[in-house]
């Protein structure tokens, strides 16, 4: 299965910049038929982004959710935390462009965003994007991810 279905559980995750945003995804993850799993924060106080994103890329990692959505000020301290993960394939989107292409050609199971540098509308977008653009399994993208996959110790041969 490429895509989510209805049904799936789609793990969601930010620090405190996120927050608000996170909220806001939550509901729309909710409302089109997926379960949402709240992996935090809960609040507004300040929460370190590499202990939520190590959360919810274990939580895609182990399977307990088909994708994941995490979220930061930026984008780019929790892509670059949930990226340190076996299996995870975080991308750091700004535009439903970028959501398109990292499903289609990386198999983007991750999506991070910036809380302050996309706005909601863009955002939602964003996540609607994610959960149904499927993975394009042409050999040279099926190749490149297998790579990604066999990573270890810093080498990909």
């Amino acid at each position: 299965m490429n895509t989510a279905v209805q049904g799936d559980v789609i793990a969601i995750a930010s620090d405190h910049a996120g927050f608000s945003l996170k909220v806001i995804l939550r509901e729309d993850i909710e409302r089109k038929g997926f379960r949402a799993l709240d992996l935090g924060t809960d609040s507004l106080d300040p929460a370190d982004y590499p202990k939520i994103a190590e959360s919810l890329a274990l939580t895609v990692a182990s399977g307990k959710a088909r994708f994941g959505v995490v979220l930061c000020g930026t984008g780019i301290g929790v892509s670059i935390a949930a990226n340190r993960h076996l299996g995870i394939r975080a991308a750091l989107c700004h535009n439903v462009e970028t959501v398109r292409l990292g499903r289609r050609h990386n198999d983007a199971n991750v999506l991070a965003l910036g809380a302050r540098v996309i706005d909601e509308v863009t955002a939602r977008a964003c996540l609607q994007e994610f959960l149904v653009t499927e993975f394009e399994k042409a050999e040279r993208h099926s190749r490149r991810v297998a790579m990604l996959d066999k990573a270890v110790n810093g080498t990909l041969l």
